[in-house]
């Protein structure tokens, strides 16, 4: 299923959803700059790796550990995966910048990034497989607006047989692509060898937290205040 909008305007102009999106797009249009030698040594010494960060704990310095965190959020592996990526984020991240503010935004996108990372760790905490990508950011953000706007109507479009356009409620829409990572990962580790390269438990584990942290920062009043206004 591919979103195509929603019905929800923003009240105010999503600048760090914009910021984040360019930054993204800089990042890749410079790593299509780079040798293939090149951009191998980048992806492993920016990339998260799971087994290298479990192999420093407790020795490097946390700056160490975290920067290739954040940075793998800014990396991507081709222009689909960057597209798809920046294209959910453009649909979901507007809504949740006007309920958070820009500041508390962009923090809250870079914490579900590494509650994400961090998920994928914890799926296969010695994998030399360097992460990139910013889905489990953006996870975050799609569960944070799962709880903020679930009656909201996503334009969707569906490969069945032909293309069909269809209007789904949120809730639907964001449902059913979280139960579908869920049961992607755990088949991936039912049966090794079936992830395609994937981070299926960084797009769980950055939903969860978008979930979790969006109730801690705004609670449900706000939530269901939302709501009455016909958001």
């Amino acid at each position: 299923m591919i979103p195509l909008r929603d019905n929800i305007p923003s009240r105010h102009p999503p600048l760090i959803t914009y910021l984040l999106i360019g930054a993204n797009v800089l990042v890749f249009l410079f790593q299509l700059s780079l040798t293939r030698g090149e951009l191998e040594r980048l992806i492993f010494t920016y990339g998260f790796i799971p087994g290298r960060f479990v192999a420093q704990l407790g020795e490097a310095p946390l700056t160490a550990l975290f920067t290739p965190v954040l940075a793998s959020m800014f990396l991507h592996g081709g222009w689909l995966h960057l597209i798809s990526n920046v294209w959910s984020l453009f649909i979901f991240g507007d809504n949740v910048e006007d309920t958070l503010g820009a500041g508390l935004y962009l923090l809250f996108y870079l914490a579900c990034g590494v509650v994400a990372a961090l998920a994928q760790m914890a799926a296969g905490p010695f994998s030399p497989v360097p992460m990139i990508g910013a889905s489990g950011a953006i996870g975050g953000v799609m569960g944070a607006y799962f709880a903020l706007f679930p009656r909201a109507r996503i334009l969707t479009l569906v490969p069945v047989f032909m293309f069909l356009i269809i209007e789904v409620p949120a809730y639907i829409f964001l449902g059913v692509w979280f139960v579908m990572q869920f049961l992607a990962g755990a088949l991936a580790i039912l049966g090794p060898g079936t992830q395609g390269g994937v981070a299926f438990w960084a797009h769980v584990g950055g939903f969860a937290a978008g979930y979790g942290l969006i109730r801690l920062l705004v609670g449900r009043v706000a939530s269901r205040d939302l709501f009455r206004r016909g958001w």
